[in-house]
């Protein structure tokens, strides 16, 4: 829910986002069939390392830095990007009048969330709705503090992006969309 600081509302207000350390423990369903339709093997090499090892990454703990952020009051709202990837979680911290525009152009996307859609054919609505497609944390904040954000982050080792805007929303449309 946005923060004592106010809603997510002003057109200087912007989506940043803490980068993943992989699928964390979502979409692992999913994850099976693709594994079990294509017969990959976990042991088969992928980036350097096995499949395995990529789609098993242990999830990034982001309490520090977050705690960091939410100390300096930076931030207006906070989405873990869980269970329902970043179309269900971001609108968890919006008010009902805004929607976020998340742009995918503006993160990189681990390989494996590429390996994982080419080998099964899924849409990429889906694995937005699915996975996190390298967004652990989706932050809510005004871009005048953008600069204290991605210094805070930094010193904690997170890497982090501008990734989209928080914008007027109509009643049909969806309250988080990615492009």
């Amino acid at each position: 829910m946005p923060s004592s600081t106010g809603a997510p509302s002003c057109p200087a207000t912007r989506s940043w986002a803490s980068a993943s350390s992989g699928a964390h423990s979502n979409g692992y369903s999913l994850v099976r069939k693709i594994l079990a339709v294509t017969g990959t093997e976990l042991d088969e090499p992928f980036e350097g390392r096995t499949l395995g090892d990529a789609l098993l990454e242990p999830t990034r703990i982001y309490v520090k830095p977050v705690l960091a952020l939410v100390g300096k009051s930076l931030v207006k709202g906070i989405a873990h990007i869980t269970g329902g990837g970043l179309v269900e979680n971001v609108p968890r911290v919006l008010p009902a009048n805004v929607a976020a525009r998340l742009e995918k152009s503006r993160w990189p996307r681990p390989a494996v969330f590429d390996w994982l859609q080419e080998q099964g054919n899924v849409p990429e609505p889906e694995m937005h709705r699915t996975f996190n497609c390298g967004l652990g944390m989706v932050l809510v904040m005004g871009r005048e503090h953008a600069g204290a954000a991605i210094a805070t982050l930094g010193i904690h080792g997170v890497p982090a992006w501008e990734v989209g805007t928080i914008v007027a929303r109509a009643d049909d449309v969806p309250q988080a969309v990615v492009a």
